[in-house]
């Protein structure tokens, strides 16, 4: 079967085939990716980002069946630790969201890191480009939980949303300023627990400019925290940014606060349009699509070349026996392909 038309005919199967070929690197790949490019453009990017634990999955499912009940088609991409094994991914979310497997209009694919320290995986792009040639209308793109790392989110997502718990040990610490940068829209999930309005209170604190006005009543931890991210927040301002990034108490779990929390992923996404700031961020993403394949094949390319004629060990024994150093051995070979 041709995967590229039946993929474009809505064929759930070659869909699932495409993605399997991007991720494993086969050697349809490329051409794969080349055929569906003109298709893209059109899907919604929601990225869902956060530590472990906080309910990502549970979140996904509830945002997915609201947005079905509104007749968008939705993809979701759980991104899952890799197996150091099979190289698959190892914790399967889709286990957490058995209610939307049976739904025509749903579908979830489950991707390894593959060694990504960025909370995705390397082939996560390709596979947000299969989904939205497929037709879908809004992608998830669910990180795997890894903390400060997961920023790379905000090269795929239209929308970033960070969910964050109450209760993660010294206030919000575990979490600081890598993730908290990259939200566009905060939930609190499991808002029933204690600790839910302390934490409110601390984002809100963090997303303000004029902290200083509320010392009297912070912690130290409090004070910290607002010390941290002034600075992010004045260089916002300074961008003129004036979206502000909304506050959302929701129980996934009990499907609380979820049409808030679509209200809120709307209203930015309304914003980011009408700004152009959309386009923006589109067009930086694409700029850093093509720099990521440029560089991956020049790196397979030279790497190649290296073992193919036995240089590459030879500068691993020099290196390792101190003759010389990685940089001298770098320098020297980007010195020889650029003559070449």
């Amino acid at each position: 079967m041709d995967i590229v038309e039946e993929l474009l005919k809505g064929n759930r199967l070659a869909l699932s085939r495409a993605i399997t070929a991007i991720e494993n690197e086969y050697d349809e790949a490329v051409d794969i990716m080349k055929r569906l490019y003109p298709h893209t453009g059109h899907a919604f990017v929601l990225g869902i980002t956060g530590p472990p634990g906080a309910g990502k999955s549970t979140l996904t499912d509830k945002l997915a069946k609201a947005y079905r009940a509104q007749g968008k088609t939705v993809g979701i991409i759980a991104i899952d630790p890799t197996s150091p094994f099979t190289g698959g991914a190892i914790l399967g979310d889709r286990i957490r969201m058995n209610g939307l497997t049976m739904d025509e209009g749903v579908f979830i694919r489950s991707m390894g890191t593959r060694g990504s320290l960025g909370g995705l995986s390397h082939k996560t792009a390709d596979a947000i480009k299969a989904m939205d040639a497929f037709g879908k209308d809004v992608i998830f793109v669910e990180t795997v939980g890894v903390g400060q790392s997961e920023v790379d989110i905000v090269k795929a997502a239209d929308t970033t949303m960070v969910v964050l718990i109450p209760g993660m040990g010294d206030d919000i610490q575990a979490i600081k300023a890598g993730i908290l940068e990259i939200g566009d829209v905060f939930t609190i999930n499991k808002a029933d627990h204690d600790g839910a309005d302390k934490l409110v209170r601390e984002l809100n604190m963090m997303l303000d400019l004029d902290a200083h006005g509320m010392q009297a009543e912070q912690t130290s931890t409090e004070k910290a925290l607002a010390d941290q991210f002034h600075h992010l927040n004045v260089a916002k301002h300074a961008e003129g940014m004036a979206w502000r990034p909304p506050i959302q108490k929701v129980i996934a779990s009990q499907n609380e606060g979820i049409t808030e929390t679509i209200e809120n992923i709307e209203k930015h996404f309304k914003y980011i349009s009408e700004t152009g700031i959309l386009q923006q961020r589109r067009t930086q993403r694409t700029k850093n699509e093509m720099l990521d394949v440029l560089h991956s094949n020049i790196g397979k390319y030279i790497t190649g070349k290296l073992s193919a004629t036995g240089k590459l060990d030879e500068y691993v024994a020099q290196i390792k026996a101190r003759e010389t150093d990685p940089y001298t051995v770098v320098a020297n070979i980007m010195q020889d392909m650029l003559k070449e």
